[in-house]
């Protein structure tokens, strides 16, 4: 078993984070009140679960920096079990990752491709933060596609910002998650060659570099089919009533 899900395993059935409460206090002199402003639940989140994870002898080291990934799960391989904290409530409204970087990081670090995401959702009522529901997700698994480009993406402004995340734990969605890392990299390939930023920039010889970059670090070859010859599987197609 892998560090992120020996992680998930000891939340789930050790701590019981499922269902937790509880509440942000602030003391300013002899003061107290409970935050309830829902912006700081997710950097506290994150915090806690650091102080967690070194109460129960789990080894790891916290990024507090502003950049990939929150937690490194192997200190003694920087290059692996890159673990990523996204917390939300109601439908998934985080960034998965800021589009031109990550299509340029994956190049330099193929190992990226392959961080974990540890996604919770909770909710906040009178400063009482409940956790309703968690996963541990690989990255392919929180993407799919959309109404306009392959790979579901905010866009502004005429600009790709941000890949945007899938509706993963409804089996009702209309754009499932992609089923594979190789399915993954052909959306973000074709949406790459739609994008007028990218598309005589850097798409022709994009996936190319990805392979290698993927084949020089595991030494296994990625097999990127065409996004068209797979579109089916992630665009479901509605009935007439």
């Amino acid at each position: 078993m892998n560090p992120a899900d020996k992680l998930y395993k000891a939340l789930q059935e050790d701590f019981g984070f499922e269902g937790a409460q509880g509440a942000i206090k602030f003391n300013l002199k002899d003061y107290e009140i409970t935050v309830e402003q829902n912006n700081v639940v997710g950097n506290i989140l994150e915090e806690w679960l650091d102080k967690w994870m070194t109460s129960k002898g789990i080894v790891h080291i916290h990024n507090e920096k502003q950049a990939s990934p929150d937690f490194w799960l192997n200190p003694d391989d920087l290059n692996s079990d890159w673990l990523e904290i996204k917390s939300f409530t109601g439908s998934p409204n985080f960034d998965v990752a800021a589009f031109r970087s990550f299509i340029n990081l994956i190049i330099d670090k193929p190992w990226k491709l392959h961080s974990k995401h540890l996604l919770i959702k909770y909710k906040s009522e009178n400063g009482i933060v409940t956790i309703e529901k968690f996963w541990m997700k690989n990255l392919w698994e929180i993407c799919s596609t959309s109404s306009v480009w392959p790979v579901k993406v905010q866009y502004k402004n005429k600009v790709i910002v941000n890949i945007r995340p899938s509706t993963w734990y409804s089996d009702s969605s209309e754009y499932p998650s992609f089923e594979c890392l190789e399915d993954f990299l052909a959306a973000l390939e074709e949406t790459i060659y739609r994008y007028h930023d990218t598309r005589s920039t850097i798409a022709e010889h994009w996936s190319e570099k990805v392979c290698n970059a993927y084949k020089a670090y595991y030494g296994k070859t990625l097999n990127i089919p065409r996004w068209n010859d797979i579109k089916s599987k992630y665009i479901k197609e509605k009935t007439e009533e």
